[in-house]
């Protein structure tokens, strides 16, 4: 109780946080608004009118307010070639908080990190007082966050059915949800000797425990579902999960390809892009046992007298690897929105080539979109990373792993200490009555324990430890998929 006491006392506190600094300092602002993005301005239409060679119109009479709104005579056509230098602003705070999908960008990014910091400050707790049969409330924390990331990702992709112009993204969703679904099912009757998943045993545990459950409850079954409906549900979430992450993916790529094209002259930058653009394709292949687990911590080589590794220092790595690559990520994410916001500039000089006219309207929004949909684009960024990061969290605190376990073994798991102090609770007799307030309690807590042991450690390894691999694994197809189109579509 004590513990969960102490888990509570850090819940509150970080709410208190939130309610008390959300409103003056936020991490999502500062990535915008402090870390040197600059966005172009459109000119204005006298600078159009003089550069484009029209003439400016005496306004007619009853014609001012038209004009006003930007009708009548205020609009004119220029030629596409029209020679035109974009100023350039910095981001600043009243400038983004109007864009769309802003507040949302500011929740979910700005919980995240008070999340974190509420699972830091558990994982240090629990490490000098471990778990007994309390719940890990930083997990309802990471829980949320996915839920959150996920919600968002739904929205953004739902925005492409609702829109009768958005035909070629809708059907492209639908075909990345079929194509996903089919490479999940393939992937999920691949043998464990081979791809790492875990499902296996996590199904094999989950039925034996379902079905004591039940039976213990007066429900005699053998097992709450068969293994080909689970791996299908299972199959039919990584569809949907592919569909969610194919235009974030193809997004990253475009904005990689950018950022290579604006830093030639950099090579230290080029290599620190094109290598977290890489990460993620090592922390699939660190899944494949064959190329990874038994070459690392089976294999001895010559002149060697054990493996490179520990199993226990492998999934440590594993896990810190994962960290590793979401900071990397996010320390170059300015450079990746910045070579977005770029794309008003490259707009202007691809017009350039084009023969014919074009109005004003249109030319200011060809330049002002860009800046318009930043916080979409963000989203787009951010979102796969925070989900990719938190599932790994969640891996790691539920399948019991150990952030420790470069220095040590870990001897006893978090499930296996807590069934094992577990100690039944004597009723005693209140009265003569039929009903007893100790019997009851003791029978309700019982049967909560039973409930629990059925999402035993197995269970979580396996469906967050796939869930985790096929998220590294979309996030990494959608952008190489993005980066062959690029270069196609550059060379022709």
């Amino acid at each position: 109780q004590a513990v969960l006491g102490a888990q509570l006392v850090i819940t509150l506190v970080m709410v208190s946080v939130i309610q008390k600094l959300s409103p003056h300092y936020s991490f999502a602002k500062w990535l915008l608004c402090r870390t040197g993005l600059f966005r172009y301005l459109h000119p204005t239409d006298d600078e159009l009118r003089s550069r484009g060679g029209v003439p400016k119109e005496k306004p007619a009479k009853g014609s001012k307010h038209k004009q006003a709104n930007g009708f009548g005579s205020g609009q004119f056509h220029i030629p596409r070639s029209i020679e035109v230098e974009l100023e350039t602003s910095p981001v600043l705070e009243r400038d983004v908080v109007h864009l769309r999908y802003f507040t949302e960008y500011q929740w979910l990014l700005d919980f995240s990190v008070y999340a974190g910091i509420v699972y830091i400050v558990s994982e240090l707790f629990h490490f000098y007082y471990p778990l007994r049969q309390e719940i890990n409330l930083s997990m309802v924390w990471c829980l949320l966050v996915i839920f959150f990331a996920l919600k968002l990702l739904s929205s953004l992709t739902v925005l492409y059915f609702q829109s009768d112009e958005s035909i070629g993204e809708r059907s492209m969703v639908i075909v990345a949800c079929l194509v996903y679904l089919l490479v999940a099912m393939m992937v999920l009757i691949v043998d464990e000797r081979i791809l790492e998943t875990g499902l296996e045993d996590a199904y094999s545990s989950f039925n034996a425990s379902a079905s004591k459950f039940l039976t213990e409850q007066g429900l005699p079954s053998s097992g709450p579902a068969s293994k080909i409906v689970v791996k299908f549900f299972l199959a039919l979430g990584c569809g949907l999960l592919g569909s969610l992450f194919t235009f974030p993916g193809l997004r990253m790529a475009k904005m990689h390809w950018d950022s290579l094209k604006y830093c030639r002259g950099n090579r230290l930058l080029q290599v620190l892009l094109n290598l977290s653009f890489v990460l993620p394709f090592i922390l699939v292949i660190l899944w494949i046992r064959p190329i990874s687990r038994d070459y690392l911590t089976v294999r001895v080589f010559q002149g060697m007298q054990q493996p490179l590794l520990k199993p226990h220092v492998f999934e440590t790595l594993r896990l810190l690897l994962v960290v590793f690559v979401v900071l990397v990520r996010f320390a170059l994410m300015p450079i990746y929105l910045q070579s977005y916001l770029n794309l008003a500039h490259d707009k202007i000089l691809d017009l350039r080539k084009e023969a014919g006219r074009i109005t004003n309207v249109e030319f200011k929004q060809k330049i002002s979109s860009i800046f318009y949909y930043l916080c979409v684009v963000t989203l787009q960024f951010a979102a796969p990373l925070i989900l990719c990061l938190y599932l790994t969290l969640m891996y790691k605190s539920l399948g019991g792993f150990s952030w420790a376990g470069i220095f040590r073994e870990n001897v006893v798991l978090q499930h296996e200490c807590a069934a094992n102090d577990v100690e039944p609770v004597e009723a005693a007799a209140v009265g003569d009555g039929d009903f007893n307030i100790l019997e009851s309690a003791q029978s309700l807590q019982a049967s909560f324990s039973s409930l629990k042991n059925v999402f035993s450690t197995e269970v979580y390894k396996g469906f967050l430890g796939f869930a985790t691999w096929w998220s590294y694994f979309t996030l990494f197809a959608t952008s190489s998929l993005g980066i062959v189109y690029q270069s196609y579509f550059n060379k022709t």
